[in-house]
This record gives C-alpha cells, sequence and structure tokens, in this order.
C-alpha cells in the first residue's frame, strides 16, 4: 500500500516573516492569543503570508463493530444505520453545523451492518458488514484495512479544497478508540476507557474488562498498522487513510473527538509529520480523549463538554480558522492607521 509522502511546514524564513506581520497589527503582540498562532499555522500549511480558506468539507465516516456482541454499548448496533439515515434527511447535528458555517458535507458508508442499496448523497464505500469481534481475533485482516485507508486517500484526491474535517459514526466505536489509546501509549486500559454513549460505572468497568481480554490475546501487536488492522475499525482506518492523504496535499486538518484522534495516532505513528497540519477542534467529555490531547501535547480550541462525535466539534470550530485567516489578512497594520506602536 503507498503511504503519501508528508512535509513539514516547518519554514524558518516564512516564519520570521509571518510573526512580523502578525505583530505589526494594531493591538499588542499576542494579544489574540491562539489566534495568532493558529494563523501562523496555516500560513505555513499554504506557504503564504497570505492564507485563505476554500470549500471546507467535512467527510463522516460510518461502521459497525464486531466487538458490541460483548455488550460495549449502550445502544444497539441498529442505530448506526438509522443515524446514517438521519444524516442523509439532514437531520443530524452535525448537518445543523456544517450548514450554518457552509461547510460541505459528506456522508460514507465505510462498513455499517446494513444493505442502503443506492442512495442520493451516500458514498458507498463499504469494505464489509462491521468489523469482527477482536477480542480473540483480528477485527479486520491486514488487507481490509488497507482497502479502507486506500478509501480514505481516494476520497481526498476527490476534494478541491484546502480544508478537510473527520466525523463518524458507529456503535461501540469508543471501545476500539480506547484499545488503540492504550497500544499506541503504554496508558493504563482504565486511563483510556470512558462511558462512550452514557455507560453507567458498572458499564464502564465491563467494557474495560473486555479491553483488558483482548489487549492480553492481542499483546504481540505492535506496529501501527498491525494495531489499526487488529483493533480498529472501517470508519477509523479511512479517517487515518484520509488523514494522510489530506497531509500530503497540505490541507488544514480539522481533528474532532475520541474517535477521529485514534485514527489521528495510527496516522501519526507512520508519520509524525502529520501533526504540523492539525488543528485540534476540541476537548471532548470523553476520558481517553483527555489522554490523547496530553499525548499530542495538543491545545484545543474549543472547551464545550462535547462527546457526539459526527464532527461536531471541527463544524464548530471552523469560525474561529477563519477569524484567524482573516485578521491576518484584513487587520489593519500601526502603520495603515496611523496607530502608535508599543514603545518598549
Amino acid at each position: 500500500m503507498h503511504i503519501p509522502h508528508i512535509e513539514s511546514i516547518q519554514n524558518p524564513m516564512l516564519s520570521a516573516r509571518l510573526d512580523a506581520v502578525i505583530d505589526n497589527k494594531t493591538k499588542p503582540r499576542g494579544s489574540l492569543g491562539m489566534l495568532e498562532s493558529l494563523a501562523k499555522q496555516v500560513g505555513l500549511i499554504q506557504k503564504t503570508t497570505r492564507p485563505t480558506l476554500a470549500q471546507p468539507t467535512i467527510l463522516v465516516f460510518a461502521g459497525d463493530h464486531g466487538i458490541v456482541a460483548e455488550n460495549v454499548s449502550a445502544f444497539p448496533q441498529s442505530v448506526t444505520w438509522q443515524m446514517v439515515e438521519n444524516f442523509l434527511a439532514e437531520g443530524a447535528a452535525i448537518n445543523v453545523f456544517a450548514r450554518q458555517n457552509t461547510i460541505a458535507l459528506k456522508v460514507i458508508d465505510a462498513g455499517v451492518n446494513h444493505d442502503f442499496g443506492p442512495r442520493e448523497g451516500l458514498i458507498n464505500r463499504k469494505v464489509g458488514p462491521g468489523t469482527r469481534n477482536f477480542v480473540d481475533t483480528s477485527a479486520m485482516t491486514k488487507d481490509e484495512c488497507a482497502r479502507a485507508m486506500q478509501h480514505g486517500m481516494a476520497l481526498v484526491k476527490e476534494l478541491e479544497g484546502n480544508v478537510i474535517g473527520f466525523g463518524e459514526m458507529g456503535i461501540g466505536n469508543t471501545t476500539p478508540a480506547a484499545a488503540i489509546l492504550h497500544k499506541i501509549t503504554g496508558m493504563s486500559v482504565a486511563e483510556c476507557t470512558g462511558a462512550g454513549t452514557g455507560l453507567t460505572t458498572e458499564g464502564i468497568s465491563h467494557k474495560q474488562c473486555v479491553i483488558e481480554r483482548a489487549v492480553a490475546h492481542h499483546k504481540t501487536v505492535v506496529e501501527p498498522l498491525d494495531i489499526l488492522a487488529t483493533f480498529g475499525g472501517y470508519e477509523i482506518a479511512m479517517m487515518a487513510g484520509a488523514m494522510l492523504q489530506a497531509a500530503e496535499q497540505r490541507m488544514v486538518l480539522l481533528i474532532d473527538g475520541f474517535i477521529v484522534t485514534s485514527a489521528l495516532m495510527v496516522a501519526a505513528r507512520i508519520n509524525p509529520a502529520i501533526l504540523d497540519y492539525c488543528v485540534f477542534s476540541h476537548c471532548s467529555d470523553e476520558q481517553g480523549h483527555k489522554a490523547m490531547l496530553r499525548y499530542f501535547d495538543a491545545r484545543p480550541l474549543l472547551q464545550l463538554s462535547l462527546r457526539l462525535g459526527e464532527g461536531t466539534g471541527g463544524a464548530l470550530a471552523y469560525p474561529l480558522l477563519q477569524a484567524a485567516v482573516n485578521f491576518l489578512n484584513e487587520m489593519a497594520t500601526f502603520e495603515s492607521a496611523q496607530v502608535s506602536e508599543q514603545v518598549a
């Protein structure tokens, strides 16, 4: 499988020019806080002091998981396909927020255990009708995992914009995300496991035990692609492939919550340079997501106690990305506004 090549965005000369442009705006230095670092990041990604945002798109990948047979979710698996129908009917939260912020939304069947038939607005890239139960076997074969990643890459190649967000839907998918977090970081399973869609304390303990059984069974699995195939989902694998391709194309990557960041953990193990392109939209209320952000030393833009998924955090954070680019391009300089600069 071809792995996209990702260049680092580090560029000392351009970095200095961007700093000068930002510091010359009519404000005290650093007074726009994270918007300043965000503007600089986008400038470095696009290799310019005048970046633009064009045709933002959020890809929502849906897939089912065999691990739900272990009773790790508060909702039945059928909710996955029912929510896909809700996306297509434009009734979900992500539809509302994407529409509000003029973000194109694409819904992909990565591996839902349901036959939708040909449907307008649904992109069929189904690798299989859900993954296997990874307690005692791999969730995907290596070939299935590679095909899912390639589908993700191909979908990104078709996009014309320069901003991409990622969302997902898959009942049970906080369990593979927690397993991936544990395998990549070595954090305890307890640290990685949360309530998902609303498990009780007893339910969380049961989920933790299921993951511990699974990682004990697959204790020799250590390479990132093997971790993804063993514990992941079709939607997680497609996102990992899409992220790698988007970074190769020097797009800005809006990273959502726990599941999306689990895909990034795999992608970043494959090529750490991908992190240069990532904007961490928010900090989820899911316990493991906080651990992921600490692992990446990431500063999320929002803290709204979200735990929905679907790419909602990315859609809500997009206006902040716009604000960062707009101040860089449109805000007056001290000279143009005839405002005195700081004297010391």
